[in-house]
């Protein structure tokens, strides 16, 4: 496919990323202590800063709030800033299933469910996701399944997913263009090629349809992959 010009010639740095993701913000998103003391609790804790930003995890409450969905599969549940999200997003009726390796993760994740009020719409399972995906069973296939966990089991768990996912739900995959670098042959490593091996194996998949949608803003460039189950 030919390339196609940038509307927007200009480089830009993130700096300006940044600044244009607090400004929307400041105009869209309302101050929220309780996500932000998620953040602090998590910091504070020693847990890794890379949880999704706050105009992503909106994003994705207002995903949910779209598809009507009430019941959610997380993969990677870090210190549980998306799954509030998530969980705001659903009617009390609804429930979210979210996947930890870390016990520590998992207590300071718990923590913060509380703080906001959610725990009673979460279940939080520790261990290898892949081991606990294979054995679960539920009454009912999810509506949407968000994968933000270890990259290089992205197949692993995308495949787990479509088997739990119902027809016509949504599953996410988080961080799939890591700065560019995937579409380049030139630079590799494990999080890189389980993004590849993941994009591969879609390709020939007829039991999805799928687009990778590029970001920038405070995170950086990266990208989420968007599929509905068929």
């Amino acid at each position: 496919m030919a390339s196609r010009t940038p509307i927007f010639k200009a480089s830009t740095t993130v700096d300006d990323w940044v600044r244009s993701d607090l400004y929307h913000n400041s105009h869209l998103i309302p101050q929220d202590t309780i996500l932000e003391e998620a953040l602090r609790n998590s910091e504070e804790n020693g847990l890794p800063d890379i949880a999704v930003s706050a105009a992503q995890g909106k994003f994705l409450n207002l995903l949910v709030q779209s598809i009507q969905a009430q019941r959610i599969l997380e993969i990677g549940t870090l210190g549980g800033y998306s799954t509030i999200w998530f969980a705001r997003a659903i009617p009390d009726s609804g429930h979210i299933t979210t996947l930890e390796l870390s016990d520590k993760h998992a207590q300071v994740a718990r923590q913060n469910f509380e703080k906001a009020g959610m725990a009673n719409k979460i279940t939080l399972i520790v261990g290898p996701a892949a081991q606990t995906l294979a054995a679960l069973k539920p009454e009912k296939p999810y509506d949407l399944v968000f994968i933000d966990a270890d990259k290089p089991s992205n197949l692993i768990y995308y495949t787990e997913a479509k088997r739990l996912v119902k027809k016509g739900g949504v599953i996410i995959v988080d961080n799939v263009v890591r700065n560019g670098w995937v579409a380049n042959p030139d630079v590799s490593d494990n999080n890189i090629e389980g993004v590849r091996r993941l994009l591969k194996a879609i390709k020939d998949d007829h039991d999805v349809e799928a687009s990778t949608i590029s970001t920038v803003g405070e995170k950086g460039y990266d990208g989420f992959l968007y599929a509905i189950r068929k």
